[in-house]
């Protein structure tokens, strides 16, 4: 198992100067989320090949692997543009993950199109066009051509379903990969966002079983309580919105004893990664008890006889 950093809150530094920063943290991986100068959301990816030999030279010095790469492209827009698009950047993507030797892309299933152009008068009314139907549909036209790619390179991609994404709820994106039957293609727990995929966090991770190639731990408030006033969005009833933090371990909701046993229970033995995003003014006392209680959390819950 791999326990990496996603080292958002520092991502102020050169990344020639990132894996050293990481290991002094207590960390042996890195978990690249988006960034400007490397994968950055929706645009073709900025990894010059220069750019890349640095950024492995220095892991390399610091003793630090990349567990994962984080790529953000339209690729469920129903506006075939975009989508072509998107694949286009994915495939790059892809060389990238490849030259830099990281076999896990983390990605989610996708809001669809952009939203400049998820609503559009015709006949003088306000239209939608931006439905489930026609992202679940785009995104499936997508993996046709991604996932033989894919497959042909070693590389697992790990998908999660997001809030605000065309599929928010856990049970039905299992379905979803299950039903595909790639070996490419798995799933992540992200904890931050569990009190929207609509189940117990146990049951959920059971549930996914062998799909499971990706946990991201960091701790956040059930919206639905307390009348659903854990946050309080204006104006009220906003029911479009979607809230919820990324914070340490024990500073908001999450059952993560729930989580942990089960990842125990279905020998989960892919990447946990500390994804905190709330407190860049303490990022690295945020990061290190992050890393201290994900070991925890693996001692306490470890398959038995293991």
């Amino acid at each position: 198992m791999k326990i990496a950093l996603d080292p958002y809150m520092i991502r102020h530094l050169p990344l020639t100067e990132l894996p050293a920063a990481v290991a002094e943290l207590g960390y042996d991986q890195i978990e690249l989320s988006p960034r400007s100068d490397f994968l950055d959301w929706w645009v073709m990816p900025r990894a010059t090949g220069p750019r890349m030999a640095g950024f492995k030279a220095a892991m390399r010095a610091a003793g630090v692997g990349l567990a994962s790469v984080q790529p953000m492209y339209r690729w469920a827009s129903p506006f075939e543009d975009e989508r072509q698009w998107a694949v286009r950047c994915w495939k790059k993507a892809i060389e990238v993950a490849v030259e830099m030797d990281c076999q896990l892309m983390v990605s989610e299933f996708g809001r669809g199109a952009s939203p400049e152009r998820t609503v559009a008068e015709r006949n003088g009314l306000a239209t939608n066009l931006n439905t489930k139907e026609a992202c679940e549909a785009a995104w499936f036209r997508s993996m046709d051509e991604l996932l033989p790619i894919l497959e042909r390179e070693g590389i697992t991609l790990s998908v999660e379903p997001h809030p605000e994404d065309w599929i928010e709820q856990y049970q039905p994106a299992c379905d979803i990969v299950r039903n595909i039957g790639s070996q490419a293609l798995k799933l992540s727990f992200i904890a931050p966002h569990a009190f929207f995929y609509g189940g117990e966090i146990g049951a959920m991770v059971r549930e996914a079983g062998d799909l499971l190639a990706h946990v991201r731990v960091a701790d956040t408030f059930d919206h639905r309580k307390s009348s659903q006033l854990r946050y309080i969005v204006n104006p009220p009833g906003s029911s479009q919105v979607r809230v919820h933090q990324h914070l340490d371990i024990g500073q908001g909701e999450v059952d993560f004893d729930a989580l942990f046993a089960a990842m125990g229970a279905i020998g989960f033995d892919g990447l946990v990664s500390a994804c905190v995003f709330a407190w860049e003014e303490r990022a690295a006392e945020s990061s290190r008890a992050m890393r201290t209680d994900i070991q925890r959390l693996l001692e306490r819950h470890a398959p038995t006889g293991r």
